[in-house]
This record gives structure tokens, sequence and C-alpha cells, in this order.
């Protein structure tokens, strides 16, 4: 591809590497068409187990390519359409997603990088919902995702005020789960991967789906979802492999199934 790098290993884990760096990984029309069918593909890949997002150069990505020229096929909401369309995908893919963020994430980078299910930045990285420097509306799901992270007094900060902030303060803040030091980074989302990559696919599914669904649901409403989905596990292969490796004193092998 001509903006991202795709790869894949034996663990069913797919790294995802925003490939501009001369640019800190802005993204530009081919780099929002590569990222769309890209999580679209892999979204219905049930050989993945696990998602890394990262970028390349030191930076994860600074936004989007202002520079960039229009394609001159789409109004300017039909574009917010397409954008939008490659956020779901990215949101509805049945399996955990991990933003590594080195460096710079800003703008559509940075709510990027929230739109994963897990957020692991180096202690050099920056953070800013900068739309309102360029005298743009928050986009990319930001208006959505920060409330649910962060409350909503503090994503009207972050979103009124544009400030950068530092990665000790994204983690007091909580829009990130770990802070590691930048020479650890890979390892450690290395690490989370392979975790989750070797954790039941069936009911990471599930509870993943669950969790997010959460802020539209009623306790009743989740308890009835939590039981129809304990019917389906309890059913399932991997409830009988979990508890044979656990007599057996084995690590199991789940099959998603």
């Amino acid at each position: 591809m001509e903006t991202i790098i795709v790869d894949r290993d034996d663990r069913g884990i797919v790294t995802v590497t925003l490939n501009r760096p001369h640019k800190k990984n802005a993204i530009n029309g081919p780099m929002w068409t590569e990222l769309f069918e890209t999580f679209t593909n892999i979204g219905h890949d049930d050989s993945v187990h696990a998602m890394i997002l990262t970028g390349a150069g030191g930076e994860f990505c600074s936004g989007a390519d202002l520079s960039s020229p229009d394609d001159g096929e789409k109004h300017q909401l039909g574009r917010m359409h397409y954008f939008a369309q490659m956020a779901l995908a990215l949101h509805h893919m049945p399996f955990p997603t991990i933003a590594k963020i080195d460096g710079v994430a800003a703008g559509a980078g940075l709510n990027l990088g929230l739109g994963c299910d897990l957020v692991v930045a180096s202690d050099r990285a920056r953070f800013s919902e900068i739309f309102h420097r360029r005298g743009l509306a928050i986009d990319l799901g930001g208006s959505w995702l920060l409330p649910r992270l962060i409350g909503l007094h503090r994503a009207k900060e972050l979103a009124f005020f544009a400030d950068v902030i530092s990665a000790e303060e994204a983690d007091r803040i909580g829009i990130v789960n770990r802070i590691v030091p930048h020479e650890k980074l890979d390892a450690f989302v290395d690490d989370w991967a392979a975790r989750l990559a070797d954790a039941p696919p069936l009911a990471i599914h599930l509870t993943k789906r669950m969790l997010t669904n959460s802020f539209s649901m009623s306790l009743d409403e989740a308890l009835q979802y939590e039981g129809m989905a304990q019917s389906v596990t309890i059913a399932s292969d991997d409830v009988k492999e979990a508890f044979t490796a656990f007599f057996k004193k084995q690590p199991p092998t789940f099959k998603g199934r």
C-alpha cells in the first residue's frame, strides 16, 4: 500500500502502521481509503485475534493532512460520511484493538487512537484535540469518545482550548490505559497483544460488544444481554477447552467456537 503497512504474524496479531513519517503520519486521501479497506477486511477475518495501530518514524498521527488536495469528487459532507465509515469499521472490529502511541497524536489522529479499545503511549507522547486551532469542529468520533472516556467537562476543556497535553496529563485524566518508557513501548504492547490473541475469541467479542454498548443500556437490558452472551459461551467448545486445560494443568488453546 501507499500510506500504511500491514503486518500479520502467526499468533493472529495484525499491526497496522501509518506510514507517512515525513508528514508525521498525517492522514491524506489515500490513507483514508487504505485504512477503511484494511479495517473492513481484517474485521471480517476470523484468523485475526488482535490488532495494533501505530505510526512510523516515532510519531503516531498529526491528524488530517490539510495540505492534501481534495479529490474533487465529493462534497465535504460526503467526504465526512466516508471518514465516518472508516471510524465505524474500526469501532465494529470483533477483536481487541490497541493504539500504540509515540510522539504526536493530534486531531483526527488522536481520535483514531482513542477509537481503539486500549491505548498505550510512551512517556514522550503528546496529545491534542487541535481542531479549534484550525477553525474546525471536532470529528472522527471525538465528540462521542471523549465524554465517555473522561467525562463531559474534561472533554469540553480538551476540545475548547485545543491545548497540547503531555503523556503524564493524558494518563491523569484517563485518555490512555498505560504510559511506559518509550524504549519499552514495543515490548509492552506486544505482550498485551499476545495475551489478547491467546484469550477466548468468542468471549472477548461478546464482552467487548457489551462494554461498548453499555452507555446506551439500562441495567435490566445489560443483565439480559449478559444472560444471552453467557448462554452462548457456556455452550462453546472454548469453555470445554478451558475446563479440560484447567484439570490437566496446561494452557488452553481457544478456537473461538
